[in-house]
């Protein structure tokens, strides 16, 4: 049963993010599926580089947002984003809005309670302001509390998300209801032959260069293997976040390209390659919503290391498609990498074809898709 034969008056749906990147990486499931359903799409979000998503999606109209900061903590720009949200809610008239990530989620859903517009917040992970204890945890927590109430439903990309939630009484039993992740592309990131052969292994972190995501164990753990396993390479894939509080200080990043413990491949729009090159692919994230990189990794046959954590560890059974490290721990993540080391080239592919299988049965973008528009249906 479609949305419009449940609710007629869903015609028009807007999707408000903090970037357009946002968008073009892990919501364009959603627009093939709103506008497969005959829905008009409207994307609120700022402009960036990553805009070229429109040539695929003509009919999707894209409003810039001027006014998100994304990293401020200044409540006057909060303020003056509230209004933005505001005027565009009243001018573009949407039936419904699906706002993503913390400051649409807070500030869009007193903008859609101004506007009279109905809104759906999806939780995307809680970042660096639930990892870290402080004053803007207390604060992100009382926001989320007091403007839940204008939201009628809260989607989780995983289960503990929505379980804290509830447990801190910040969203109403039965709010919340969790979805495995953003998905993953499943044609784009599929198995391809690897034509070169390693003289050693590799072991691959892809994502931002974040302390929170783990860097620093990664490269802890690479000096332990390096000791008995000196030929092993570990490379980084990714960018720099100088905006992020929880960036790697550039100085200890050329320490440890200086030192050899990593090879740095900086940013890449297409991290295919360097997956398919790798032995297995480690995340060693302190929270996640579902980690991209690691079921991406999957999807592509390749065996994963991540932590035992929030979202982290439900994409991941254990010695059936990878291993689980302890959190904070670059001596227990060295013993994650030294199983995969010691694993026959056989038992590794079959680790990978295990990873592919989760993928395709739970993580599919697609099927992400079809569990957020079932969800929308039944409002």
């Amino acid at each position: 049963m479609s949305i419009k034969s449940t609710v007629s008056k869903y015609k028009t749906i807007a999707l408000v993010a903090n970037s357009t990147w946002n968008i073009h990486n892990f919501r364009l499931n959603l627009l093939d599926k709103f506008i497969g359903e005959g829905y008009d799409v409207i994307v609120i979000a700022p402009v960036d580089q990553y805009i070229e998503y429109k040539e695929k999606y003509p009919a999707v109209k894209h409003v810039a947002l001027r006014s998100l900061d994304r990293d401020s903590t200044n409540p006057l720009k909060d303020l003056v984003l509230i209004a933005e949200l505001t005027r565009k809610y009243k001018r573009l008239k949407p039936d419904l809005v699906i706002h993503f990530t913390n400051k649409p989620n807070i500030y869009g859903a007193i903008a859609a309670r101004r506007a009279k517009v109905d809104s759906i917040a999806i939780v995307t992970g809680l970042g660096y302001a639930f990892i870290h204890n402080g004053f803007i945890k207390s604060v992100t927590t009382a926001l989320y509390k007091y403007t839940s109430k204008y939201h009628k439903k809260f989607i989780f990309e995983n289960i503990e998300d929505r379980e804290l939630f509830e447990n801190k009484n910040i969203i109403t039993k039965g709010q919340g209801i969790s979805v495995k992740g953003c998905g993953v592309n499943t044609t784009y990131f599929r198995p391809y032959p690897n034509e070169e052969v390693n003289e050693a292994m590799i072991f691959t972190f892809v994502g931002r260069l974040l302390y929170d995501k783990g860097v620093k164990e990664f490269v802890e753990a690479a000096r332990i293997i390096k000791l008995v396993h000196p030929k092993t390479q570990f490379w980084l894939v990714g960018e720099l976040d100088p905006d992020n509080p929880a960036t790697v200080e550039k100085d200890e990043l050329i320490e440890w390209v200086d030192s050899d413990i990593v090879y740095y491949h900086g940013f890449q729009r297409d991290v295919r390659p360097f997956i398919s090159k790798s032995d297995c692919v480690v995340l060693p994230s302190y929270r996640e919503a579902i980690p991209r990189t690691i079921t991406e990794a999957m999807a592509m046959a390749k065996p994963v290391i991540t932590t035992d954590t929030a979202g982290c560890r439900e994409a991941v059974e254990v010695e059936v498609n990878g291993y689980l490290a302890k959190l904070r721990d670059a001596n227990d993540l060295a013993e994650s990498m030294q199983k995969i080391i010691s694993l026959t080239e056989e038992e590794r592919k079959s680790m990978g074809q295990a990873g592919r299988n989760i993928v395709m049965n739970q993580f599919d973008d697609r099927l992400i898709a079809n569990h957020i528009y079932d969800i929308i249906s039944k409002i």
